[in-house]
């Protein structure tokens, strides 16, 4: 992409993105917008006869001509919650060529549309030369919804000059959500990482759709528009343009269920800012109540019901993959712990529950264990009793029995209960989303095919290299595509709040199942 590869060796990636952003002269760089970002403006929704929309701080549209708003086609939509789950949702969505005064109708039935949100453009340009692509700017939208009403479900439309979702002819363009609850209710979510675009993606994604998930969780790895994944700027084979199919090929589930990333190796694309993110940053708009000043957009939290979810940015850990070791500056895990505190805290979470990418605990022949996540995290995971961690990174499905002090505190097996307030934490690799398969060293053993081991042959990634490790934890491995459901079930009538969790392949087939229980104060 630019850099020699000897001069990327010897180079931070900050240092790679001022070497290639100087390579293209300024006036192309003015002449197809760059990365233009501005703070997030979108609209307020008010419930009730009145809607505003904020005024943006910063005009971020492309300069590019545009051309007959009633020719372009809006696309590729995508949910995501705010800080808020009951009160604030964003929406975002693709237009493949630059329109005037994009909105967003929204209401409480489609035939109701009358308030009008004014959306932000945050335009995305991609010279020649970075990648494999031409030139290449993409228009991403965003309409960011406050003072909604908790546990109800809003009809929506996006459009511009020309193309108004409230005309009849259009009225299938519509979609819906509904915010999360104002106190705890059943729910159900989905989770998984590494999808990428293609057959098995696209298959997973309908199955997902059946599961009626209040929201979907990505352990990172999203589209793969950078396959080499070491987070340079030398990468090979970028194409900024797999993002379009990817949004497309997504957007079944994520018009109307919150799609809530964390970010991997390769959702670091380092030619758009010195941490990688710049681009992430143009396409997802997430709750903005991380660390301050860690750089990295990927980190959040929010509430849903009785379950709180937090989303790590595990690169900034990451002995195996180090382009962004250490960008926190030890913020993000100061963070986490607060988080972990505050959460167990409330009498108003039971459980929580932790996504993000490098595994803490895997068997994968590939990636396999993160060291970084062992010596930061896993201790802060055991003191404040987290209550589920899912991971991506490894394509394949592992699920480990009840881990503490690295080691197996209680065999969990298939249809059995963990208590992490007296036990320890379970792990999950769910990263068969759709690329392609890694393998195991042991054989497989999952609902229905049981093959019980008493040890497997792994490895770990520290800071000096690969360690190779011989484990006991590894209870679950299954290796075909699949996904994760989470059931959430509150206390009721003096019984344990309860998380149901299920692998679920391809095929709709339960291969793992598992209970976390937790007494309620």
């Amino acid at each position: 992409m630019g850099v020699p590869e000897k001069l990327a060796e010897r180079m931070s990636m900050a240092e790679q993105h001022e070497f290639l952003r100087a390579k293209f002269s300024r006036r192309n760089m003015i002449r197809g917008g760059a990365v233009t970002l501005g703070a997030v403006a979108g609209g307020a929704f008010v419930p009730g006869p009145v809607a505003q929309a904020a005024v943006p701080t910063q005009a971020t549209a492309s300069s590019t001509e545009t051309v007959d708003g009633a020719l372009v086609a809006p696309f590729g939509r995508h949910l995501a919650f705010g800080n808020d789950p009951r009160t604030e949702v964003t929406v975002s969505w693709q237009v493949p060529t630059a329109v005037k005064k994009p909105y967003i109708r929204i209401g409480a039935h489609p035939w109701d549309l009358s308030r009008k949100i004014e959306a932000e453009v945050r335009t995305l340009y991609t010279p020649a030369g970075v990648g494999v692509s031409a030139d290449h700017t993409q228009y991403y939208l965003h309409a960011k919804l406050t003072h909604l009403r908790p546990g109800k479900t809003y009809y929506y439309g996006v459009g511009h000059a020309g193309f108004d979702p409230a005309a009849p002819h259009l009225l299938g363009t519509l979609g819906t959500f509904t915010t999360a609850p104002a106190s705890a209710e059943p729910f159900t979510f989905t989770a998984f990482g590494d999808e990428g675009v293609g057959y098995h993606g696209l298959a997973n994604d309908a199955l997902l759709l059946g599961q009626n998930p209040a929201f979907h969780l990505h352990a990172g790895d999203i589209a793969y528009a950078d396959p080499s994944g070491a987070g340079k700027v030398a990468d090979t084979g970028f194409d900024s343009r797999i993002w379009d199919q990817f949004l497309a090929q997504t957007e079944s589930v994520a018009k109307s269920v919150p799609w809530m990333p964390a970010y991997g190796n390769h959702d670091m694309e380092a030619w758009y800012s010195p941490n990688g993110y710049g681009g992430e940053e143009a396409r997802w708009t997430l709750p903005d109540n991380g660390p301050d000043k860690a750089n990295l957009p990927g980190v959040y939290s929010f509430v849903y019901g009785n379950t709180a979810v937090i989303s790590l940015d595990a690169n900034d850990i990451s002995f195996e993959i180090p382009a962004n070791l250490g960008i926190s500056g030890g913020t993000q895990t100061t963070w986490l712990e607060g988080q972990l505190k505050k959460f167990r805290a409330s009498k108003d979470v039971d459980f929580i529950v932790i996504f993000f990418h490098h595994c803490a605990y895997c068997t994968s022949t590939a990636h396999a264990s993160e060291g970084g996540v062992r010596q930061e995290w896993v201790p802060l995971f055991e003191k404040y009793t987290v209550d589920l961690v899912i991971n991506g990174h490894n394509h394949q499905y592992e699920r480990t029995d009840v881990i503490k002090g690295d080691a197996v505190v209680k065999k969990l097996p298939i249809g059995g209960t963990a208590y992490p307030e007296t036990e320890g934490v379970v792990y999950v690799t769910a990263g068969a989303a759709g690329r392609s398969l890694y393998a195991f060293t042991a054989p497989q053993s999952y609902e229905g095919n049981e093959n019980e081991v008493e040890s497997v042959a792994s490895f770990i990634n520290q800071k000096d290299g690969k360690q190779n490790e011989t484990v006991a934890w590894s209870r679950v491995r299954y290796l075909n595509y699949s996904f994760l459901r989470v059931d959430v079930a509150p206390a009721v009538k003096g019984r344990m709040a309860t998380l149901t969790v299920r692998g679920i392949a391809e095929t709709g087939a339960e291969v793992d199942r598992f209970t976390v229980a937790r007494r309620v104060r």
